[in-house]
């Protein structure tokens, strides 16, 4: 069976103050379809850019990003994209901004509110769905973004550390609350974070990038069973992947080292 996102020998560079950097090196990945994915590793390991680059938000160097076995040349409905920040227009209501990418593809009105309202309900927003972003929490302007990037029916979610910027109490919740949509939509979804507890309680697999220039360390697949719940953040079993996963992160050889006869 032909992966969902195949990253084939991806490279990708940026010129910061005359030198050049090297955020990708020959990164080859194979996400399957419906896999939940998610990305950690050192600042400057090119999460992001490889994230923009399978949106379709930036074109490699080198090599190639394929979806569905066709190559990414630009963004599509197809791949929806969460952010840190959450990018919504704040002159529009929830509504409103949930249905914003329906109205841009055309469909009807009566459509497009049946449709927002559906998923605002998935992310527990049906109260403030008349609001403006200004008068939401944090936590409630992320689900609103998570519930406009679901409403346009994509088969891949790409998340930027969504739920960075938020307390620690909002960011569990609405980890369990993606994990409970996601066991029910069964979309594709590649989760970049810096937190190695959150990597580990959502993923099915976790890639650990190394830095500098930008690569795939190692793959950690996690054979914990879901639901995950809050008894198996506190299981030896996540212990032991949270370990292996913080190890292989925060104890790779320097530069240096990687060169060093």
């Amino acid at each position: 069976m032909t992966p969902k996102i195949q990253f084939r020998d991806v490279s990708h560079s940026f010129d910061l103050g005359g030198e050049t950097f090297a955020a990708l090196d020959h990164v080859s990945l194979d996400i399957a379809d419906g896999e939940f994915v998610t990305v950690v590793g050192p600042s400057g390991c090119g999460k992001s850019t490889l994230m923009n680059i399978a949106a379709g938000l930036l074109d490699p160097m080198s090599g190639e990003v394929l979806v569905d076995g066709e190559e990414v040349r630009g963004p599509s409905p197809q791949r929806g994209v969460i952010f840190q920040q959450y990018a919504l227009f704040p002159w529009m209501t929830v509504r409103k901004n949930v249905e914003f990418g329906l109205k841009i593809a055309g469909v009807g009105a009566e459509e497009r509110r049946r449709t927002a309202e559906r998923f605002i309900d998935m992310v527990g927003l049906t109260a403030f769905a008349d609001a403006l972003p200004k008068t939401l929490s944090g936590g409630m302007k992320q689900r609103c973004a998570i519930a406009r990037a679901y409403a346009v029916d994509p088969t891949i979610l790409l998340m930027d550390e969504p739920f960075g910027a938020l307390d620690a109490l909002t960011r569990v919740q609405l980890q369990d609350r993606l994990l409970d949509t996601w066991s029910r939509e069964r979309r594709t979804v590649m989760f970049i974070t810096h937190d190695v507890d959150e990597a580990v309680y959502l993923a099915n697999r976790v890639i650990v990038m190394a830095a500098r220039p930008g690569r795939v360390h190692r793959v950690i697949e996690v054979d914990l069973p879901y639901p995950r719940t809050e008894e198996m953040r506190l299981s030896p079993e996540f212990a032991e992947l949270r370990r292996e996963v913080w190890h292989s992160v925060y104890h790779q050889p320097t530069p240096i080292e990687r060169t060093s006869p």
